[in-house]
């Protein structure tokens, strides 16, 4: 399969999760990704580990984020390393970093100092908070980011404490909306001749993917959102939205009218539920309800009612039990990555597939500086 961005050369300056993360999708669909990393250490993200787990030096949070790269060690204090990276950037079609503001000005690799280099490079930058503003220096970290943008008081109970997600959320997100930007400015590109600045922050893309909630609060006279009492799974939305136990687990139900629901459960709708603004209202109310009634049987026997009536219904799996399900293994979303000494991890694939053809790739992160020789070969440096 040939790969729509097979013979895009993106330069790689960024770090832990929110940039290397936008440079392994652009990966995944061929571009010939280069991490600028310093000579020996490499990035500072090689050691940031989840349960302390490694492959070879790096921990497997660097793996799963920077496979099928190749490594290029320079010091950019140093003028010779650094005139070398610059002879890399005429050559290359994408640069990223995520430095703090006026990192790369001091170093001499800012946007203006680059486009006179390369006016038709696409310059795309991660910061956590925007270039101005009094956050704009402040570090920009997940949890931080979630914690600020009011994201972590969207999940979890009513009187819970502000709960951040099990994931690097606004990393992740960023990253996308950085690739999604690295590809407009690409196309553009294509009509202009010309390259562009493409910048992203953790605050302004976890502000993004909370569009709808901020948008009800902008709208509903600055009402803060309010998590139900129990089984919270949106602060705004009716009852039965939330996951609930049955008798040997649990089963998750979505946007579903509560008066179909009741009427396929063999339920009465009392009267000071009938009313579609009651489902609100009222919620904590009707969710305990359902809670008490759903838990007096299994969740296979109300997925038996449930989905022939085509509602919005789930079991609440486990990784052990996903993993193992015949759904999961329709997908073929595991692979096995290998490095350079022969060390293989299992991960996940790219979930993108190209006109019905699944992306795997084979090449585990480099180690740094791996590909110095080969580049400096290929690059005339």
């Amino acid at each position: 399969m040939k790969l729509p961005l097979r013979g895009i050369t993106v330069l790689e300056f960024a770090q832990f999760m929110a940039g290397p993360s936008a440079g392994l999708k652009m990966a995944d669909l061929g571009a010939r990704v280069i991490k600028i990393e310093r000579p020996g250490t490499g990035e500072a993200g090689r050691q940031i580990a989840i349960k302390n787990l490694f492959i070879d030096e790096s921990s497997m949070v660097f793996h799963t984020a920077n496979r099928n790269k190749q490594s290029y060690a320079a010091n950019l204090k140093d003028p010779q390393d650094l005139e070398k990276v610059k002879k890399l950037i005429a050559r290359a079609d994408v640069m990223t970093h995520n430095f703090r503001p006026g990192v790369m000005e001091k170093i001499g690799l800012d946007y203006d100092t680059v486009a006179a280099i390369h006016p038709k490079i696409v310059y795309g930058v991660v910061s956590g908070y925007g270039p101005k503003g009094p956050w704009a220096k402040k570090p920009g970290q997940d949890l931080l980011i979630q914690s600020l943008s009011g994201f972590a008081n969207l999940s979890g109970n009513h009187d819970d404490n502000p709960t951040a997600s099990g994931l690097a959320t606004s990393d992740i997100f960023t990253g996308a909306h950085l690739v999604q930007g690295i590809l407009a400015a690409l196309i553009q590109r294509i009509k202009t001749g010309k390259g562009a600045k493409v910048e992203v922050s953790l605050l302004e893309s976890t502000l993004d993917i909370q569009f709808e909630v901020i948008t009800t609060y902008l709208n509903d006279g600055n009402t803060l959102p309010v998590r139900a009492k129990q089984r919270s799974a949106h602060a705004y939305i009716d009852a039965p939205y939330g996951t609930y136990k049955t008798k040997d687990g649990h089963i998750a139900l979505a946007l579903i009218p509560l008066d179909a629901l009741f009427k396929s459960m063999d339920l009465i709708l009392p009267d000071e539920w009938r009313e579609r603004s009651s489902w609100f209202e009222k919620r904590n109310e009707i969710m305990a309800y359902l809670a008490n009634e759903l838990a007096q049987e299994t969740t296979a026997h109300w997925l038996g009612i449930f989905e022939p009536l085509d509602f919005k219904c789930s079991d609440v799996y486990t990784y052990e039990k996903l993993l193992n399900h015949q759904g999961y293994k329709a997908l073929q979303m595991d692979q096995k990555v290998e490095t350079s000494d022969g060390l293989t991890m299992k991960t996940t694939r790219c979930p993108i597939r190209i006109d019905g053809e699944r992306i795997f790739n084979r090449k585990s992160a480099p180690k740094p500086g791996e590909d110095n020789v080969i580049i400096e070969e290929e690059f005339n440096l």
